[in-house]
């Protein structure tokens, strides 16, 4: 009869870790299923600020909220300095 009981009890203990095994794999498959999603939004935003420093845009903004224009090439002066 003693013998029931401790089996019982080893059983127990061994559902017990089980049930916490698998509650780690899926807090862990969560983890992992969040760092995906944090490394796209990463690489989208990277993405975006690469974007945002383009040559075209910054251009355009220079001559539309800053009202700044191409220089005429006759007005460009070029100094050479000499060695």
């Amino acid at each position: 009869m003693l013998w029931i009981l401790l089996f019982a009890v080893l059983l127990a203990g061994v559902v017990a870790v089980n049930v916490a095994v698998l509650e780690l794999n899926l807090e862990l498959d969560g983890v992992g299923r969040e760092r995906t999603e944090l490394e796209s939004d990463l690489a989208r935003l990277r993405s975006e600020l690469s974007s945002a420093s383009a040559t075209a845009r910054i251009e355009r903004v220079a001559t539309t909220e800053l009202g700044l224009a191409q220089a005429d090439p006759s007005d460009t002066v070029y100094v050479r300095i000499r060695r």
